[in-house]
């Protein structure tokens, strides 16, 4: 309950979440999503579902560090731990996934959304 509080509290805090850059490895991150190679992972980090070249994995580090940073940000205003936040976020941020896109929830498996598919969330995100 208290994580779902956090994400009403947060509000729209997973629109200012660093997703991809303008430039030519965003080329290579949306391809690689469209692909099913990287998604969004329930604890607010983008991860590889699937190998991935060298530049895809440098952008998605690039960018879960970003998040990392944000969530400490957070973390601190709300008087919570890094994880509270980021577990937080990434229940606004599964809702976020296209049709054709993987993500991962708690239970290791990645999927691709389905048109009309109502991701079923963690009870912690209320």
């Amino acid at each position: 309950m208290r994580t779902w509080i956090l994400a009403v509290a947060i509000g729209g805090a997973a629109a200012a979440i660093p997703a991809e850059a303008p430039s030519q490895s965003y080329s290579a991150l949306a391809a690689a999503r469209q692909a099913g190679q990287v998604g969004e992972r329930y604890d607010g980090y983008l991860g590889l579902a699937t190998p991935s070249s060298a530049a895809v994995q440098r952008q998605v580090s690039a960018i879960n560090i970003r998040r990392r940073s944000l969530y400490l940000e957070l973390a601190r205003r709300r008087g919570v731990t890094p994880q509270v936040a980021a577990l937080a976020t990434g229940c606004e941020l599964i809702t976020r996934v296209q049709v054709g896109e993987v993500y991962l929830l708690q239970d290791g498996v990645w999927r691709r959304r389905q048109p009309g598919q109502v991701i079923a969330q963690p009870s912690y995100c209320g």
